[in-house]
């Protein structure tokens, strides 16, 4: 793609005649080329930006100007850091949401410095903004807005024209139309303002972009007698570029921007990029004002601000335009910092059309090769119809079965608190209709037991196992259901509870019995299988280790008796052999009282008395001989120990 030498205003009239419109995709060609097309371009001479898109270049100035622009640099740094490089058109979008316009002179080292650190600031504000490509589909339905709008003339010209130099609300189909119209001279020309402002830098100018009516039979006239050169086509009004301090060096924006985001500093220097910010937008304004009448007569109103520093053109009284004037435009590229020259090549940037030269074939597979890089649409996976689940319809029961869970759940209330004597009133009046005492829990009270005495043994129910057993005769060789269906050795839930219970042989059930966790429990049992041995399998099936009769019970306590009266025995005879012991030993001589010296206020008195005072003796008044020779022997030893440092106080 290269810039057309052509004005957009005095195109040729059989070059019209030819454009039609690119309807296929209708996107800019600035992809990279086939490689044939790389290939045959490098071989003829001109250079190419691998990074940014395949932009071509017909000499080197255009590349080191190239190089140096905030567009390649962005995208260098995209590149790094594992994004992807973005087109021009959409990098001016990006360009947008930015407090600051970004500085793309190079005129010194310090402005190198400001625009690296504009650079990264638009890096590290875009990172989340990839936003997710169209799918073909959508591309080809719905083609993408761009900047520049495309026109064919074969055999193999393109023309690109900006959208934005066209009337607002112009439909694609009236896009020729529109470029036709705009040949066409008016009676003083056309004038375009164009404003930038950005980092406290503002430039400004009103510019003639075509010439007036009466200029084209002047131009015959002095093409006849070429005397003088013809007038140019773009001819500069009125301009004005100034600059404030505003920005705070490589901190990458305003003050008021900072102002708003962290509170208002109290620095000197934060005190003067205030003012600066207030002298620029009066300067700006001032300058409004006194370009009124000639704004008054512009098409077109090209500004380059932040969204903050827009609301110096426009959001005050008096101002020359307003905030929705159909004439405003925002330039659709990016733009450096605001000086004469940046003007100048914006200006040149919207009039010159862009001139590419590809055949339909070319177009054909570029467009092929666009539709087939974005990502296709990830199947949404078809969720199988589900069956309906059949929700179980509710057993409907008769009168009888209705009774029948009541009085179940009466007869496992009463077992559950231990009621006694209610259940025994209970099971008299109600034992046939609930099929006996031994009559299987059903399933649906949600009871893990088989019948009511292994679920008064696992509650620990002495009074109600006994009466189960002796009076209602309940059958105690039931097997315990398993803990899990079909695992009868293996499941260690199964484990007796009572210690005492025999080893399960391998393939045996256990009973009510070993449901018993206490001593009185288990000997209900025994008792019972004792009293009544001919009832049930007590020590089989039954489970119960051993009986417990009568005899065996008196035989338990006698031996107790004896084991409790031979513990007694052996203390007596404990206590009589320490007081054996304590009448052997010998008497101790009282000791002697030493006569009391009264110790003078320089000399420490070294003498005590020894045995303590005419109280020792009521003092073990009354006590058991063993004591009294304990306390007889403490008192010994303290006497010792006194002795013992009076020798030691003499001889040091």
């Amino acid at each position: 793609m290269q810039t057309s030498q052509h004005h957009i205003f005095s195109l040729p009239a059989e070059l019209l005649e030819s454009l039609t419109p690119r309807n296929l995709v209708n996107r800019t060609p600035t992809r990279p080329p086939s490689p044939e097309l790389i290939a045959s371009t490098s071989k003829s001479g001109p250079r190419a930006c691998a990074i940014c898109q395949g932009k071509i270049f017909l000499d080197v100035d255009e590349q080191r100007a190239h190089f140096r622009s905030d567009w390649h640099r962005y995208n260098v740094k995209t590149r790094l850091t594992g994004g992807q490089p973005v087109s021009e058109t959409a990098f001016s979008q990006l360009l947008e949401g930015l407090d600051d316009s970004l500085s793309g002179s190079a005129s010194s080292d310090d402005d190198e410095d400001d625009d690296s650190d504009a650079v990264n600031t638009l890096v590290n504000k875009t990172k989340r903004l990839n936003a997710r490509a169209p799918s073909p589909e959508s591309a080809s339905k719905n083609p993408p807005i761009t900047a520049l709008t495309w026109f064919h003339s074969p055999p193999s010209t393109q023309l690109g024209i900006y959208r934005s130099i066209l009337p607002l609300r112009t439909t694609p189909e009236n896009y020729l139309n529109e470029i036709r119209r705009l040949q066409s001279p008016v009676p003083e020309g056309r004038t375009w303002a164009m404003f930038m402002v950005a980092g406290g830098h503002f430039a400004g100018a009103v510019i003639r972009v075509s010439r007036e009516e009466d200029d084209d039979e002047e131009d015959e006239k002095l093409r006849k007698k070429k005397a003088k050169k013809p007038k140019p086509e773009t001819e500069v009004v009125l301009h004005k570029t100034f600059h404030r301090y505003t920005t705070r060096r490589k901190q990458g924006g305003s003050q008021s921007a900072n102002d708003n985001a962290k509170g208002a500093a109290k620095s000197a220097g934060a005190q003067l990029r205030r003012y600066g910010e207030q002298a620029l937008r009066d300067d700006i304004r001032g300058l409004l004002t006194e370009w009124q009448e000639d704004i008054a007569g512009c098409e077109r109103i090209w500004i380059r601000a932040n969204t903050s520093n827009r609301r110096i053109f426009y959001d005050y009284e008096d101002a020359p335009f307003a905030k929705d004037d159909d004439r405003l435009r925002t330039f659709p590229f990016p733009t450096r910092r605001p000086t004469q020259s940046e003007l100048t090549r914006c200006l040149a940037e919207l009039l010159r059309p862009k001139i590419s030269h590809y055949t339909e074939e070319e177009l054909r597979a570029q467009d092929d090769a666009y539709l087939a890089s974005l990502p296709k649409p990830k199947p949404v996976p078809v969720a199988a119809p589900e069956l309906e689940k059949e929700k179980p319809k509710p057993v409907k029961l008769s009168k009888e079965e209705e009774v029948l869970r009541e009085k179940w759940t009466r007869l496992l209330e009463m077992v559950h608190k231990n009621r006694l004597e209610p259940l025994k009133a209970f099971l008299d009046r109600e034992r046939a209709a609930l099929g006996g005492v031994d009559a299987p829990i059903p399933d649906w009270t949600g009871e893990t037991r088989a019948t009511l005495l292994q679920l008064a043994v696992h509650d620990g129910h002495d009074d109600m196992v006994r009466w189960l057993l002796e009076d209602a005769r309940a059958d105690p060789t039931v097997a315990v259901p398993l803990a899990k269906p079909g695992d009868e050795d293996e499941d260690e839930n199964n484990a007796s509870d009572a210690s005492d219970a025999p080893p399960r042989p391998a393939g045996t059930r256990r009973a009510a019995y070993d449901l018993a966790r206490t001593k009185p429990m288990r000997d209900v049992f025994r008792r019972c299988a004792a009293a009544h041995p001919e009832w049930w399998d007590w020590l089989g099936t039954g489970r119960v280790p051993s009986v417990l009769s009568e005899e065996k019970e008196r035989e338990q306590e006698e031996k107790k008796k004896v084991r409790r009266k031979g513990l007694k025995d052996r203390v007596r005879e404990r206590e009589a052999r320490e007081r054996e012991k304590v009448k052997d030993r010998p008497e101790t001589p009282p000791a002697v009282a030493e006569p009391v010296v009264r110790a003078s206020p320089t000399v420490p008195s070294t003498s005590r008395k020894l045995g303590g005072g005419s109280g020792a003796t009521e003092g073990v008044a009354g006590l058991t001989p063993e004591m009294r020779a304990k306390v007889e022997r403490e008192r010994r030893a303290r006497a010792a120990e006194a002795r013992m440092k009076v020798l030691g106080g003499g001889r040091s």
